[in-house]
Order: structure tokens, then sequence, then C-alpha cells
């Protein structure tokens, strides 16, 4: 597995993403499905972050050179907090799962933000109830919030919204 910060975004890669995104989206609990039109416009979103240079993206590459993770590292613009990067589309096959690829992109992404000028942590969000808090809390992040039944994965499925927070120095 490779770790490539800003690789280049060709249709392959695009394709890739939006496969990815599919396969993850639900491997962790249950979630409404969506469309691949829905997943692909999700996605354009952050390429249009990433072509305004708002967001750097981290691509885990497989032997084959195919996507089969991604962070996305997003600079804050409040004056106040650019000291910090929010982390999104935290993402890994289900098929790398298990084989400390997740540890790896967390790594590679915790090195490419202390390569951004005056970066002194990472803040993150995610879907609680499917023992991330665990995951993330074992690679050095801690809980730093949290909001109930603030996620709607399914019908009659509400899951809490947890910030979890990675200090960098």
């Amino acid at each position: 597995m490779r770790y490539v910060l800003d690789p280049p975004v060709t249709p392959a890669l695009r394709d890739d993403l939006v496969r990815l995104w599919r396969a993850a989206d639900g491997a962790d609990g249950p979630v409404e499905p969506g469309t691949p039109e829905d997943t692909r416009a999700e996605l354009i979103g952050y390429l249009r972050a990433l072509a305004e240079g708002r967001a750097r993206l981290l691509a885990a590459l497989d032997d084959e050179g195919h996507a089969v993770g991604t962070a996305f590292l997003f600079r804050n613009t409040h004056r106040l907090m650019r000291h910090w990067v929010w982390l999104y589309a935290v993402l890994l096959h289900p098929s790398v799962r298990g084989r400390g690829a997740g540890r790896g992109l967390l790594a590679a992404a915790e090195d490419a933000a202390r390569g951004m000028a005056g970066v002194r942590g990472i803040r993150l969000t995610l879907r609680g109830g499917e023992g991330l808090e665990r995951f993330y809390g074992l690679c050095g992040y801690r809980e730093v919030g949290r909001v109930p039944s603030a996620i709607k994965a399914a019908e009659g499925d509400f899951r809490d919204d947890v910030t979890m927070w990675r200090p960098l120095h």
C-alpha cells in the first residue's frame, strides 16, 4: 500500500473514488442507500475544494495503483483556527481493513498535516456506535465532543456525531 498526497485527479482516480466511497459507506454499519450519482455529486464538492486549493487529498493506493483509501485535509479559513485542519472522508475499502491500512492512512495524514505551515492539530467527526472511537483513540485521537442522534444512518437508526482531536505537537 502506498499513501500519496495530492495525486493527479484523473478520470480513473475519480472512478476509483466513487467505487471506494460506495463500498466503504455502509461497511461500518447500515446507511440509507444512495445512487452512484449521489456519491459522484458529493465527490465533486471535494474535488472542487482540491481545485480551489482549499483541500488536499491523501490517497491509499493498492499494488495496481487503484485508490482503496482516502482522507481529505481541509485548512481552516477562520483566522483564530488556522492552526488545525479538518480530516474528512477517511475511508478504506473493506477488502483492506484489518491489516494496518487504517493506521497507515492516519499516520500519512498526520505527516501531511505536519507539513502544512503552522498546523498543530487534526479534528474529525465520525458516526458513533460502530467502534470507531476506540480505533481513533488507539491512533492518538481523543473524543472532545458528541451530539446525540445527530446522524440518521437509516430509517429509525440515529447515531451520535462524535468529534475527535489529535494534537500534533
